[in-house]
């Protein structure tokens, strides 16, 4: 069964419902996942996106903040919630896809402005949900096999991830302990990046444009936060990869993240 997903932290469901409605209607993703829905369950659009055929959905949201969802035009089946670090702040979904495989939408925290777990409670709560995660996949009796995880991780673990390596080193999203445990998230599931199977990891790729930027498309100071990974028995069904750089200047009030596609088949 061939199936494409796409994976978008939106800044507000709400507030970018038509930016939504341009991507299915341009690319057409069988499941749309998106991350920082920023709305309560009740109060999530259903029936907009049961109109643009995504009748299948998975929420779990909160006032203002963060908030997780999957939109599917196939079935899902088994939906389940992950909390971490002992707080209920909608950050982890998944679900069953009618192909077998086990779909994971994440939100990872962003973690402040300061890269200093002992100055900066923020970023010691990445550190540690990171950790929890991680031991998480490893102890997991279906670990490494049918499963695909898609998300703002929040972090750009490669060199070409960001517009300059040597820079942001001490920036947030790139410092080496940063990396170093999403490595181990990685390991801990095999997982294989979908998005870097298609492309060299010596090619410049990026999914965020802060909105700082007076003209992000000059400056192109990107960052690849938002990932796409696989187990390795799905890599052979690996067809084609996609991020949408246009996306960024969509009208009106883009999200600073793209979204990024995989199809499988």
């Amino acid at each position: 069964m061939a199936i494409k997903i796409a994976t978008w932290n939106i800044n507000s469901v709400r507030l970018r419902l038509g930016l939504i409605e341009k991507l299915s209607q341009s690319h057409a993703p069988d499941v749309i996942c998106l991350q920082e829905t920023k709305v309560i369950d009740d109060a999530f659009p259903h029936q907009a996106f049961t109109d643009l055929g995504y009748t299948h959905q998975h929420i779990c949201g909160m006032k203002s903040y963060n908030g997780v969802a999957i939109l599917s035009r196939v079935p899902l089946e088994n939906k389940s919630v992950q909390h971490w670090q002992g707080r209920e702040d909608c950050r982890h979904i998944y679900a069953t896809l009618p192909t077998g495989a086990e779909l994971h939408c994440v939100y990872v925290p962003a973690g402040g402005d300061i890269p200093d777990p002992t100055a900066n409670p923020k970023f010691a709560h990445k550190l540690a949900f990171l950790d929890e995660m991680t031991a998480w996949w490893n102890a997991r009796a279906t670990r490494a096999k049918n499963q695909i995880i898609v998300g703002d991780m929040n972090i750009a673990p490669l060199e070409h991830d960001v517009w300059s390596h040597k820079q942001l080193l001490d920036v947030v999203s790139h410092t080496p302990i940063e990396v170093e445990k999403l490595d181990a998230l990685q390991r801990a599931n095999e997982w294989v990046d979908a998005v870097r199977h298609f492309v060299p990891a010596e090619q410049k790729l990026y999914s965020w444009w802060s909105y700082r930027a007076a003209d992000w498309a000059a400056s192109n100071r990107g960052r690849r936060l938002d990932h796409i990974w696989v187990t390795p028995d799905l890599v052979p069904a690996l067809k084609a990869q996609t991020i949408l750089r246009d996306a960024r200047g969509w009208e009106p009030k883009p999200s600073d993240h793209v979204p990024v596609i995989v199809e499988l088949g």
